[in-house]
């Protein structure tokens, strides 16, 4: 019998942006399918922290310090008998420019993806299929508030809107994978299981190269 698509995939990315849930979807969904994680973890920037007080002054460095850190998990891809099971993972490389655009200046953002361009390419390894969480930018904002990281007290509120903009516009043109693309309004894949099973069964039910879901499709 065929596998369907989240029994045979080797790589699933969880993505959206901040305050969305991917890194808990993606630890949940890892536990699902009894996986390796490859998460973003924020907290080894040294660079994050001082972002977040002043962006101007510190976003390149903690660009670029995110930048070479996927890279280098990215590419342990590339050895199969490190990574034995499949890998979900909470952030997915060709993004990071999206970021990059909204923080660098100008001048920065040359450098940036002059850096970007040259580097990248070896690293790059495309998805077997992501996971895209959606939510309205007054509810991205909320949750953000709601968490309490204190690093991310100073995001402004604007910074958050303009990022989920970013994401859509982003993700309309994506296809280097197939995509679920999926409105968490009002789900819980947490603490709700029907809500998590719900979802596990429309990503294997998946035939289109990109499918939407919605509570109470």
């Amino acid at each position: 019998m065929k596998k369907n698509l989240l029994e045979s995939a080797r790589h699933i990315v969880v993505e959206g942006p901040i305050g969305v849930g991917k890194t808990s979807l993606a630890r949940r969904l890892g536990e699902h399918l009894d996986a390796e994680l490859l998460l973003e973890q924020p907290e080894t920037n040294p660079f994050l922290a001082r972002f977040y007080q002043n962006q101007q002054r510190y976003a390149l460095q903690t660009q670029l310090f995110f930048l070479f850190h996927r890279l280098d998990q990215l590419r342990e891809l590339s050895q199969p008998e490190l990574f034995p099971r499949t890998i979900v993972g909470d952030y997915l490389l060709e993004k990071d420019p999206l970021f990059a655009g909204l923080t660098l200046s100008d001048d920065e953002y040359k450098l940036y993806r002059q850096i970007y361009d040259r580097v990248s390419r070896p690293g790059a390894v495309a998805p077997d299929l992501v996971i895209y969480l959606q939510a309205r930018p007054e509810t991205l904002v909320a949750r953000v508030r709601k968490r309490g990281i204190d690093m991310e007290r100073k995001i402004s509120d604007d910074y958050l809107i303009l990022l989920g903009e970013s994401y859509t516009r982003f993700f309309h043109s994506y296809d280097a994978a197939p995509v679920m693309v999926v409105n968490s309004e009002n789900l819980n894949f947490v603490d709700n299981d029907d809500d998590f099973q719900l979802l596990v069964q429309r990503i294997e039910s998946m035939r289109g190269h990109r499918e939407y879901f919605n509570r109470g499709d």
